[in-house]
């Protein structure tokens, strides 16, 4: 087949150029024609079809700050550029990837107009969200733009700029759900949690695929691998990675850490990180990172993503972690294994204390959930985020279940359940106890 595929960087720049990049070499591994279509940067890969990339677009003050500022509605440039690359390749199928602001989805729409499929990778979630993360501001987890996008506008999510948010706006509005389904064969979502979003934003279930990103095992082996006294982070120096977080975390700790990657947030990054034992490597290529990756005693993801189950301290405190997984540690046959229950503890209690939990304007729907325990906390607790009125029943006098009831104190503190109780209430949610349905009591009584 003549595939096409279309990504806005074509070097690896991050993960979707990564993906794009490895796609063509798998494709054409199994006998596919593969044409490129990306915008021109010095750092680019070669490619006989770079002669139709779009010249590249740089969003700051100077010279072609508004060709940058037209790029993402979709300029001339790129529309001639890209029928000629259509004329000469004919392909059978167009495979976007992330195209949004320096190529646009206006590419999408020529090649439905020729009669090309058109396949949907998505590597974020631009298409419900203007700021691409869900993350208002970069800092709170927002969905309020998958169903009303001015409030990008309202709470100015990009870069705190009423200007940057309103350019935002324009773009979601110019490109909208109903017009990017009109023209997409398929979306397909790296992740089954993704795909739920685009769902909850409305998009065609039939169009939403899960499909998990790949990666070539070969290029991941090494001749030994011996490990040295360090862990390491690799990836995009950006909030929403939550690497600042483990900047402050490891500063307390006694173990190296290295992090490879660059970004936004590397020069601020490394001031935090001055004076401590922790390395910023800055981009590299993979044969470096492999080696730095290969040698390290572990990796960690820290990334900042959407609310914690609401239950997650209770489990990190319940759970038999002596005869579960430090139990089986190996490093517990020489020593002492690793402390995962104080591990989990602390990150669970610690985003407890400080988790914001986001709500939906009230829709004017209620919902009565018999049973304090945790399966009714848990919804009751998702269920007002979203925007509805609701009302626990509760046979005891307090909310729990057998959380409260059934566990002991030494392993469950009750100090954990009433601290879900403020969080409850903060959230709207009323409590009625010593509430038994059944007998002289039917449903009825809840209406």
């Amino acid at each position: 087949m003549q595939i096409l595929l279309a990504n806005k960087f074509y070097y690896p720049r991050g993960g979707d150029c990564v993906c794009t990049i490895n796609l063509e070499e798998l494709l054409k591994q199994k006998g596919h024609e593969v044409a490129v279509f990306s915008m021109q940067h010095p750092e680019n890969l070669e490619t006989p079809w770079s002669k139709y990339f779009p010249s590249e677009v740089k969003f700051a003050p100077g010279l072609g700050i508004i060709e940058a500022l037209r790029r993402p509605f979709g300029t001339r440039e790129v529309r001639t550029k890209f029928t000629r690359l259509l004329d000469e390749f004919q392909p059978d199928i167009l495979h976007l990837n992330n195209i949004h602001t320096q190529l646009s989805p206006v590419i999408a729409e020529i090649a439905h107009r020729r009669g090309v499929k058109v396949v949907w990778t998505l590597h974020d979630y631009k298409l419900l969200c203007p700021r691409y993360d869900c993350l208002r501001n970069g800092l709170e987890v927002c969905e309020e733009c998958f169903s009303d996008k001015r409030k990008v506008r309202k709470h100015k999510c990009m870069k705190n700029s009423a200007l940057a948010s309103f350019l935002a706006y324009k773009e979601a509005m110019k490109w909208t759900r109903m017009r990017l389904e009109a023209v997409t064969d398929a979306f397909i979502c790296p992740s089954r949690f993704m795909a739920d979003k685009m769902v909850q934003g409305n998009f065609d279930k039939q169009k939403i695929n899960t499909l998990c990103n790949f990666i070539d095992i070969a290029k991941t082996r090494k001749d030994d691998y011996d490990k040295e006294n360090y862990y390491c982070y690799i990836g995009r120096l950006s909030p929403e990675k939550g690497i600042g977080t483990l900047i402050e975390a490891a500063k307390r700790l006694p173990y190296p850490l290295k992090i490879i990657g660059g970004g936004s947030l590397e020069e601020t990054l490394r001031a935090a990180a001055a004076g401590s034992d922790i390395e910023l490597l800055g981009y590299k290529h993979w044969p470096e990172i492999k080696e730095i990756v290969g040698k390290a005693r572990f990796c960690v993801v820290p990334s900042e993503w959407y609310e914690n189950n609401p239950l997650s301290v209770i489990c990190s405190l319940v759970c038999d972690h002596e005869k579960q997984c430090e139990g089986h540690c190996v490093k517990g046959i020489k020593g002492e294994p690793v402390h995962i229950s104080s591990i989990e503890n602390y990150i669970s209690d610690t985003c407890f204390d400080r988790m914001k939990l986001e709500q939906l304007p009230k829709n004017g729907k209620r919902i009565a959930v018999v049973g304090a325990g945790p399966a009714g906390i848990t919804i009751a607790i998702l269920m007002a985020c979203r925007g509805y009125k609701v009302t626990i029943f509760e046979v005891k006098e307090k909310i729990g279940g057998i959380m409260r009831y059934g566990i002991p104190e030494f392993r469950l503190p009750k100090s954990i359940l009433d601290r879900y109780y403020v969080k409850m209430k903060e959230l709207g949610i009323l409590f009625r106890p010593n509430f038994a349905l059944g007998g002289s009591t039917g449903v009825e009584d809840l209406l």
